[in-house]
């Protein structure tokens, strides 16, 4: 986990990356949960090449870690006020939950994911790579 402090009106706060995969993201539906709790965005990213990735009634993704089968899923990365983070967590859609997140380079940082059952309920977007990959398909009729 990263931890960092921040000087911010003349307090420390401590700061926690944080990474998404979906409505989360800049521009998207709830992004401003983010941006509420004072959250900045620090980049993009992709995950190690062993998550799935499930649409939720095509209004939000869950991602689960996998043995075998999984793929490269882009992210962002997001600094976070430790106090933030179980208001963003409440705020996130039922079957979501934070857990520790491998990245493409190896390194392990929070972010979101979705419970075993959640994901069981999607359609497998996986081979998008991507939530605002697999929106972009919707939008051009292709969502095979």
């Amino acid at each position: 986990m990263h931890i960092t402090h921040s000087i911010a009106e003349g307090k420390m706060a401590e700061q926690i990356l944080l990474a998404v995969n979906g409505t989360l993201m800049r521009g998207l539906a709830l992004n401003g949960n983010l941006l509420a709790v004072g959250a900045r965005f620090e980049g993009e990213a992709m995950t190690a090449p062993c998550y799935r990735l499930w649409a939720i009634g095509d209004r939000h993704p869950a991602m689960e870690r996998v043995e075998k089968g999984g793929g490269a899923i882009a992210l962002e990365i997001w600094s976070v006020p430790t106090t933030g983070i179980a208001q963003i967590l409440q705020q996130e859609p039922p079957g979501l939950c934070i857990g520790k997140i491998e990245l493409s380079d190896s390194s392990q940082v929070l972010g979101v994911l979705g419970e075993h059952l959640c994901c069981q309920r999607g359609k497998e977007i996986t081979q998008f790579g991507g939530w605002r990959a697999y929106c972009a398909s919707l939008s051009q009729g292709n969502n095979n």
